[in-house]
């Protein structure tokens, strides 16, 4: 089994290298009129792919069940999805520098789920139903296509956007790219701190009044209320030592140390945004707009739609109704008001809002453009804040 989980990572290594190459000829593609360079690009993402779907099938016979039950695990599928909803749109539309932003998008949620422990543990007993592998399959997929949808929009809207002006569009369209390099602080941080070996155990007492240990990768700014700083020995004992636990308490009903990740993230993602800013004295929008100068932009605005047309109801079977039937059975109840369901719910109205306002009141273009870029935060907010702040029942992923 070993073996196979070795080989399956090192698969996974290999694809995130080769997209990182495929984005040097997509780059080029989107720039000349020669054919050869987009033919590159797409053979080098197809390469990817395979060894993503590589690693993806060795993982699954090596544990015995599909490799979504983590964040690790989840986030990478998400990746794969993300390369596959790509390729779909391509083979549609045969715009390549959807892939020249997309395969970026990919290559940051693969670095964010590498900084997840990738160690294979059995899965809890909710987690044991063949509905993990239908429900998690089907949102991972559904998220990946309404993604497409997002990276459209952003090449709409560096397009059709003078980027040199001061405005609020101008500003919102930074921010969106600024959200975009903080991922890349937290990957750059937890990096950092897992080849510095840095660990720090802080005991605290739970909501349900029973004592729990976070072990804190890196320094702890964020800790929970009346929380000690403690030793584990080999054999798990636990010893209390000296030293300050951290700056501020947070209620339990945040996750402090995940908390503390973000934290940690935002400072090191706004320091390398200022730099990249201090360096090129250009807001990164006006970096990536001569990128779009040969797009056209009612293909990029078509292609948003149709994303959202085929992601809405496959997000809707797999993120509520598989969902609320897997519920039935590990908790006997199909609806609890989790904070992971509640942020279901939510991305489901606004992308039905979405096709309503687009239908029935003639939204698109820019308008439509925005509304994919919000959709697309409402999905990333439940897969990461959701996931690694609030405490519920999904915060074993």
């Amino acid at each position: 089994m070993q073996s196979l989980i070795e080989t399956s990572s090192t698969a996974l290594y290999i694809s995130f290298l080769t997209y990182l190459i495929a984005i040097i000829p997509l780059g080029l593609s989107v720039k000349s009129n020669k054919t050869i360079f987009s033919i590159i690009g797409l053979s080098m993402t197809w390469i990817g792919f395979i060894l993503q779907v590589t690693y993806f099938v060795l993982r699954w016979y090596a544990i015995g069940h599909a490799p979504v039950g983590n964040m690790y695990e989840f986030m990478t599928f998400f990746g794969i999805m993300l390369v596959a909803a790509f390729l779909i749109m391509y083979y549609i539309y045969h715009q390549s520098v959807i892939g020249l932003f997309a395969l970026p998008i990919s290559l940051l949620i693969l670095g964010y789920a590498n900084a997840f422990s990738k160690e294979v543990t059995p899965l809890i007993p909710a987690l044991q139903s063949k509905w993990l592998t239908i429900h998690v399959i089907t949102v991972a997929f559904s998220s990946a296509v309404l993604s497409i949808s997002f990276v459209t929009s952003v090449i709409y809207l560096l397009k059709v956007i003078n980027t040199e002006e001061r405005s609020k569009r101008t500003f919102y369209l930074e921010m969106v790219m600024y959200f975009l390099v903080v991922v890349c602080g937290f990957i750059a941080t937890t990096t950092a701190f897992n080849i510095a070996g840095y660990e720090k155990n802080i005991q605290f007492t739970n909501q349900d009044e029973k004592l729990e240990v976070y072990e804190y990768k890196m320094p702890a700014i964020t800790v929970p209320k009346k929380s000690v700083v403690v030793e584990m020995t080999e054999d798990k004992k636990i010893t209390q030592t000296a030293g300050e636990n951290g700056f501020l308490e947070v209620s339990s009903f945040l996750n402090a140390m995940k908390l503390n990740t973000l934290i940690w993230s935002f400072l090191v993602g706004s320091l390398i945004y200022l730099l990249i800013r201090l360096i090129t004295r250009r807001r990164i929008i006006s970096l990536l707009k001569p990128l779009t100068n040969r797009v056209n932009a009612p293909t990029m605005d078509e292609i948003s739609y149709r994303s959202i047309v085929i992601g809405f109801p496959l997000f809707t079977l797999g993120g509520l109704v598989f969902a609320m039937i897997w519920a039935q059975m590990a908790w006997s109840r199909f609806w609890g008001w989790d904070p992971k369901e509640v942020w279901a719910l939510i991305t489901f109205l606004f992308y039905a809002a979405f096709l309503h306002l687009r239908l029935s009141k003639g939204w698109e273009g820019e308008k439509t453009a925005w509304l994919s870029i919000i959709g697309f935060g409402t999905i990333i907010f439940n897969q990461v804040f959701v996931n690694l702040v609030i405490a519920g029942l999904h915060s074993y992923a």
